[in-house]
């Protein structure tokens, strides 16, 4: 409930993950009320200036998602359902002639023909909706159709496969008034099409070329949706050139860095631009690396070390499950690579290859 003597207007999140939580966090300082709620959560009568917004793309039809669904405070809430869907994203991205990978929705076996024709002799499929950390994807050649069976026509679509030389993200907010912020740009390591580790260094090779084009590009699509708050966007590297590969209406994995490494945080940013409040430029003091703990227990061990964050979401563990992450920054890159490999004994053998794709990054 929020206290008469409140300065701003309650934010309620749509989902209470962890990324609802740190948004909470986020507002703590600021007194800025934050209410994570689950989409089966009791309806309540919300306040009449209450902002909403959300921390996932799509929900189920609940009592309290009909609740906000209709209330008149959804920032962007027709955004959602258009960048959840990858055709009209795609679509989207084609519309504003931004680089993609050449793609096509799947309707029918007919047109596999046409597809290795006009995409490419290998492809990836995908699940317009649902799929996520490389959930519903599928590499496609002549040799191996029959993984994509009859029910899944018109609801996935192809694109040509990129062999990429690396994936960055962008993670920038529009306010309302049109003006922009944005993070530099960062590098990603995904294993198994979840994210493992991001790189945040501008003093790395291109990155002012690939900040130039992540900026014109991430702004453009803000722009047209009318956007506001933060959204990421990720991309591929081939030579100079990016190719945008997904969009998050949302705060992101690849921006949790900025929790140590920023002057603002992601998700202070993300209400910041919700509330139209004064906001300076993004400063980055350091060199910084977010690893992403996935399915490991909890060690304590890890709070021993020096100029690092950790945070757990009190998940259960699980394989594949994002249950925390932990961010380090130091000015020295040469610090950072002496941390990195005092972290190495605390996580598991998966994280090794990793791990060295970061110092390997850095030095």
């Amino acid at each position: 409930m929020q206290t008469q003597s409140a300065i701003y207007p309650p934010v309620y999140v749509l989902g209470n993950g962890q990324l609802g939580r740190m948004l909470r966090y986020a507002g703590a300082p600021l007194d800025i009320d934050v209410t994570p709620l689950s989409f089966d959560a009791p309806v309540f009568e919300l306040a009449e200036n209450g902002i909403i917004t959300a921390e996932i793309e799509r929900w189920t039809d609940t009592p309290l998602t009909q609740l906000l669904g209709n209330h008149k405070n959804f920032v962007n809430l027709n955004v959602f359902g258009r960048l959840a869907d990858r055709f009209t994203q795609k679509s989207l991205l084609d519309q504003l002639h931004l680089s993609t990978s050449p793609w096509q929705l799947l309707e029918s076996l007919e047109q596999w023909e046409q597809v290795f024709q006009n995409i490419g002799e290998k492809v990836v499929v995908k699940r317009r909706t649902g799929g996520y950390d490389g959930r519903g994807q599928w590499i496609v050649t002549k040799e191996n159709i029959e993984q994509i069976t009859p029910e899944l026509f018109g609801e996935v679509i192809a694109e040509k496969f990129i062999p990429f030389d690396g994936e960055i993200s962008i993670v920038g907010a529009r306010f309302r008034d049109g003006s922009t912020r944005f993070y530099p740009v960062t590098h990603n390591l995904q294993q198994n099409g979840i994210l493992r580790y991001s790189v945040s260094d501008i003093t790395l090779p291109k990155q002012a070329i690939f900040q130039q084009q992540a900026e014109q590009m991430l702004s453009s699509i803000m722009q047209k949706l009318e956007y506001v708050g933060v959204m990421a966007m990720e991309c591929f590297v081939v030579g100079d050139k990016l190719l945008i590969n997904e969009l998050a209406p949302r705060v992101h994995n690849s921006g949790h860095w900025t929790q140590l490494g920023c002057s603002i945080s992601q998700f202070e940013l993300h209400l910041r631009a919700l509330l139209d409040l004064p906001t300076p430029e993004l400063k980055t003091a350091a060199p910084s690396v977010m690893v992403n703990l996935i399915g490991i227990k909890h060690n304590n061990q890890w709070l021993d070390l020096p100029f690092s964050q950790l945070h757990w979401y009190g998940k259960e563990v699980r394989a594949g499950r994002k249950v925390g992450h932990i961010n380090l920054t130091h000015p020295d890159k040469t610090e950072l690579i002496k941390l990195l490999k005092q972290l190495r004994p605390n996580l598991t053998e998966d994280f090794h290859s990793g791990l060295d794709w970061v110092i390997g990054k850095l030095k």
